[in-house]
């Protein structure tokens, strides 16, 4: 199996927005990474606006790869959702103060909300993700609530070592691979870098990551589709 790679566009937007204007263009950037291998995009429209906008939504609206729509669980965003209809909808966690998504949407706790909102996001055709822990706890919450995909948070991966990096490494690929048997498609992001993505690439359940801040930052210095190109190469030898 391909594994697909999901560019988040989010940073391109926090550059613009730190001086207003159009530059540097969300869009372009899609495009770009579309161009230089992208299997898809994803944006994240918060409820404050401190980086994507509803409008920077409609333009990649046209893009023609999927746009993955990163989303609170709340009723204006299942709103937004609903009428622009993304392929693909991603629930994450979200608080306000908070500078990105710290960690997994707690899935078992909150499964009387997220499930009527889940089923209306696939009563109109899009795909319904939820990003979690790679918990068990949280697994069998996506596996009640009935959701196609699931999305594992893998910050604590990314920012420890040795064996703590390995256990949770380990941790990863037993919630992928039960994900999996249960016909969930199992998706993975969170602080992936060139250094550190081949052992998450490497999980054969795992079907797409999803990498943004890291690449954004790369393309300072290389240009972003050079650095889309080079995690695409690193994460196809992994397989």
């Amino acid at each position: 199996m391909t594994l697909r790679l999901g560019v988040n566009i989010d940073h391109v937007a926090t550059v613009r927005n730190a001086r207003g204007g159009e530059h540097p263009d969300p869009l372009r950037a899609a495009l770009c990474a579309q161009a230089a291998g992208a299997d898809g995009i994803t944006a994240h429209l918060r409820e404050d606006r401190r980086h994507i906008t509803d409008r920077d939504i409609e333009r990649l609206m046209g893009v023609p790869l999927p746009l993955n729509l990163e989303m609170a669980a709340t009723d204006e965003m299942v709103g937004i959702a609903l009428r622009h209809r993304p392929y693909a909808a991603c629930i994450v966690p979200e608080r306000r103060e908070e500078r990105t998504t710290e960690g997994g949407l707690d899935a078992d706790g909150h499964r009387e909300t997220l499930a009527p909102m889940v089923k209306a996001l696939a009563d109109a055709g899009i795909r319904v993700s939820l990003f979690i822990e790679p918990a068990l706890a949280q697994v069998e919450a996506a596996i009640a609530l009935g959701v196609p995909v699931v999305e594992f948070h893998t910050g604590r991966y990314a920012h420890r070592s040795g064996q703590a990096q390995a256990a949770e490494l380990a941790r990863i690929a037993d919630m992928a691979a039960l994900a999996h048997r249960n016909g969930i498609e199992p998706h993975a992001g969170h602080g992936l870098t060139f250094d550190n993505v081949a052992p998450i690439a490497a999980i054969p359940q795992i079907a797409e990551l999803n990498i943004g801040h890291f690449l954004i930052g790369e393309a300072i210095f290389t240009g972003l589709g050079a650095a889309v190109r080079e995690m695409r190469t690193r994460m196809d030898a992994a397989r």
